[in-house]
């Protein structure tokens, strides 16, 4: 029979009794152009925030648009068609929406949100005669795969992630965590968010969606509060990132059909769905339906297992709507 050595023991049993005490892990920070907040339930030596900004930086190597070195921004300058598991799992999901959406949710409308000044580039002249050249390289159809290779119709073809990747972000981080074992934590990233469990105490995660604001600097109003719990939510809204010039209004939200940015009753739209990826990208393609179109495209598809909370303008007086399988709301 084998001796172990009493300090050996004694170090053992420590690290046994440490391992199932558990903590509440707060991790925050800056990535991706906004703020991230990561809480979790695990041991005392569970932080993970090294290899969490790996993640972060791994994931804007590949899809940021913002990195003049990322493979996206190589794609789009046609240096490159060879693209990586992020991109790939990326582009599938933003291809399947767009099929479902009949294109109003669509990642090729690049060439739009640059010319507005919503992207890396300097912001345009806007006139209708760019908006007009520049639809013609707009079109989810005109992209494809084949051999896990991006193929254009087009060359001037470019591809815009953001109103997909944090989501797609919020899902790998969620199954970092998973794979340490790790059952209960709330991911939030600019909004996007992944519940999972509960806290410590037992207690629901318990989210507040904020009244829309045009007042950039303001979040301190919330519409109302919600009970999350293995769910993904997101929520797009056109009150936050936009510009006015010359008395009016252009959102980051482009209509793709018409090139312009996306103006409707709807003021913000929050989707729950079961992965973060497919909550994001449905969020912004209920902006650009607009409300009435947005509620009867979520009560007509139930197979997508999605639900929405919409916050729009009814003549002047702010409403809202919510479907019957959104989380229960808290008073």
């Amino acid at each position: 029979m084998k001796c172990w050595p009493i300090p050996t023991i004694i170090a053992c049993l420590l690290a046994s009794c440490a391992s199932e005490v558990q903590n509440t892990i707060i991790l925050s920070g800056s990535a991706q152009g906004t703020t991230y907040n990561i809480t979790y339930v695990a041991g005392a030596y569970a932080n993970y925030r090294v290899a969490i900004d790996s993640i972060f930086h791994n994931i804007d190597q590949s899809l940021s648009t913002w990195q003049t070195n990322s493979l996206i921004s190589q794609i789009n300058r046609n240096e490159t068609n060879i693209i990586d598991a992020h991109f790939l799992a990326v582009f599938r999901k933003a291809k399947e929406v767009s099929e479902i959406t009949n294109g109003l949710f669509d990642p090729t409308v690049a060439p739009l949100v640059q010319a507005y000044g919503f992207g890396f580039k300097k912001k345009d002249q806007v006139t209708p005669a760019l908006i007009d050249s520049l639809r013609r390289w707009v079109g989810y159809k005109n992209i494809g795969l084949q051999d896990n290779k991006l193929v254009k119709k087009h060359a001037q073809a470019m591809l815009d992630f953001n109103a997909i990747a944090p989501g797609y972000t919020v899902d790998v981080l969620a199954a970092f965590l998973e794979s340490k074992d790790i059952e209960h934590y709330l991911i939030e990233l600019g909004g996007e968010v992944l519940a999972k469990g509960n806290k410590l105490d037992g207690s629901s995660w318990i989210l507040g969606i904020v009244q829309p604001n045009e007042n950039q600097n303001d979040d301190t109003h919330l519409n109302t509060r919600i009970q999350l719990k293995n769910l993904a939510l997101a929520t797009s809204g056109n009150y936050k990132n936009f510009y006015i010039e010359d008395g009016k209004k252009y959102s980051h939200i482009i209509h793709p059909y018409t090139g312009l940015p996306a103006r409707n009753s709807l003021l913000s739209a929050t989707v729950t769905a079961t992965d973060c990826m497919t909550a994001d990208a449905y969020a912004t393609a209920c902006m650009v339906m607009g409300w009435q179109a947005a509620k009867q495209f979520i009560e007509s598809h139930p197979e997508l297992h999605i639900s929405a909370y919409f916050i729009y303008d009814d003549e002047g007086t702010t409403k809202t709507y919510f479907s019957r399988n959104f989380p229960q709301l808290i008073p």
